[in-house]
């Protein structure tokens, strides 16, 4: 078996609050491979967030050790690329300069950050946007922008912090595909972060169900369908009644049985 290429040992995070420490998270251990898709799921407060500081390279100050092909992670690095949940381009900027803004620590010519931008505005399929402003893009062009700027310096680890949370539900979808079809061309080894479980089954290899305050790993799930995968499919469906149950639930949880309501009153169903 490969080596893989992220992981995480015994990995612990505190904060300061009010004089009194905070566990967030709580010995959080995770083997990730190459070209691996894996989502983290949990509600607000689990650590899923800080968890991507925390490779990423934001936030240094954790206990255990988190490597990148057996290096530790002690800072950023252009081997990660990440992007969050608001698109965070500038207005004054076109969608090429904002994209460009991921190449500034790169050594490369001039005419080669050009022409890694236009590939990359290539693989986001935004060719006719070039030079448009973010005010000039819809939810969903502004985050394939982001999109782009996390990956064109050609990262090995795309982290994705809740990137379609703030979208409508036909572009979230719509995004979603486009991000599977995006990372088959890239042949990336991506992150997620989110709270919604039926994302998570349609887009990962493996699901990390998450357990709040501290955060820690509750279950970890392989998503054993094949791409592309249905939504209203019995397996699909069982899948996320399963997740939503670790989720929601204590392990003496048990469904209610329906409850069948028998002659109602005619006044009642007309209102």
């Amino acid at each position: 078996m490969n080596a893989p290429i992220v992981s995480f040992n015994h990995v612990g995070k505190s904060f300061d609050v009010d004089g009194f420490e905070l566990e967030a998270i709580h010995e959080f251990n995770l083997d990730i491979a190459e070209g691996e898709f894996v989502a983290i799921v949990g509600s607000s407060g689990c650590g899923k967030s800080t968890l991507l500081r925390l490779l990423v390279g934001l936030d240094t100050q954790f206990r255990g050790q988190i490597s990148v092909d057996g290096q530790a992670v002690k800072g950023v690095g252009s081997e990660r690329g990440i992007v969050f949940q608001e698109h965070r381009l500038f207005p004054w900027l076109s969608v090429a300069d904002n994209i460009g803004l991921g190449l500034v620590n790169e050594p490369l010519s001039a005419a080669q950050k050009q022409q890694r931008i236009n590939d990359f505005i290539d693989l986001v399929g935004l060719r006719d946007f070039t030079r448009a402003y973010p005010h000039q893009l819809s939810g969903g062009m502004a985050q394939r922008v982001a999109i782009a700027r996390g990956l064109v310096a050609s990262p090995r680890i795309l982290l994705l912090d809740e990137p379609f949370g703030a979208l409508d539900a036909l572009t979230r979808q719509q995004m979603q595909d486009e991000l599977l079809a995006i990372r088959e061309r890239a042949k990336i080894t991506t992150i997620l972060v989110t709270h919604d479980v039926e994302e998570a089954i349609f887009l990962a290899d493996r699901v990390v169900v998450m357990e709040p305050r501290p955060g820690r790993i509750k279950q970890v799930v392989d998503i054993a369908l094949a791409h592309p995968r249905q939504r209203s499919s019995f397996d699909f469906h069982q899948l996320r009644e399963e997740l939503l149950h670790e989720l929601t639930s204590d392990d003496h949880y048990q469904p209610s049985v329906p409850v069948q309501i028998r002659d109602l009153p005619l006044t009642f169903i007309a209102c």
